[in-house]
């Protein structure tokens, strides 16, 4: 396999696990250096030996709601590894069946904070490293594409990083730098609420899909791979759905996988 992403360096944020976790071992295998952070660092120096040892990397712990911890990681990754070539915003929460009249203060600002915030820290804080042929990408939903009952707030910050990440790419686009998303749909993950409910749970979802299949991880992160790379080079402001073809209505949140 071509090390296409030989002297490249990709920032990976929620990279502890999951579709974070697989984009970084994807990216390492293609010969990219990384910087790579999560709020859990255990998870996080496990995604660092599957990736292997030889991977030139950054690692730190970091909190992708603080704008001064993004900061540190941010400028610590250019000076470390010389360079930012790619940002892949991956870290979220996942969301929770609450009616809205029952939702807090509490959990608007946490969803908020980490889902949307997150993104805009870690991109404001990237632009400035970013040279022309860069680029952003930016983890969606199919939350992001169709409204859920009792997912207001989910919903709301996945809905509102298609609009961001659109607005980037006109921003930066006149730079060189592209940005596009990306809207998984059932994914199997750790996290997810399904698979660890098992049973009907996973049934539906499974149902849920053209395809009769969970996706992967490794299914996000082969789409990540193509839009940071030169076979994508007309993509900017593109919003991809990765989900095997979901019919009819999106399932409820305690369904739903971390995205």
């Amino acid at each position: 396999m071509p090390l296409q992403f030989q002297d490249r360096v990709v920032l990976i944020t929620g990279a502890g696990s999951g579709i974070g976790r697989a984009t970084a071992v994807k990216m390492a295998s293609l010969g990219a250096s990384l910087a790579l952070c999560d709020i859990n660092y255990d998870n996080l120096e496990s995604t660092s030996k599957l990736c292997g040892a030889t991977t030139p990397k950054h690692l730190d712990d970091v909190d992708v709601s603080s704008n001064q911890e993004v900061r540190k990681f941010v400028d610590a990754t250019a000076t470390k590894l010389g360079r930012i070539d790619h940002v892949f915003n991956c870290a979220g929460v996942n969301p929770t069946s609450i009616p809205l009249e029952d939702t807090t203060d509490e959990y608007w600002d946490k969803l908020v904070n980490t889902n949307l915030k997150g993104v805009f820290n870690v991109t404001r804080a990237a632009i400035p490293h970013l040279k022309s042929g860069a680029s952003i990408v930016n983890v969606s939903s199919i939350s992001g594409l169709r409204g859920s009952a009792q997912q207001a707030v989910y919903c709301t910050t996945k809905y509102g990083l298609i609009g961001f990440s659109k607005c980037m790419a006109l921003e930066l686009g006149p730079r060189g730098i592209r940005t596009n998303v990306v809207c998984p749909g059932y994914i199997d993950t750790p996290t997810n609420a399904g698979i660890v409910k098992g049973g009907e749970a996973v049934e539906r979802m499974v149902n849920g899909n053209a395809l009769g299949r969970l996706g992967t991880p490794e299914d996000v992160a082969d789409v990540v791979a193509f839009l940071f790379g030169e076979e994508s080079r007309y993509m900017n402001g593109s919003v991809v759905e990765i989900d095997g073809g979901i019919k009819g209505t999106v399932l409820g949140g305690q369904e739903r996988a971390k995205l």
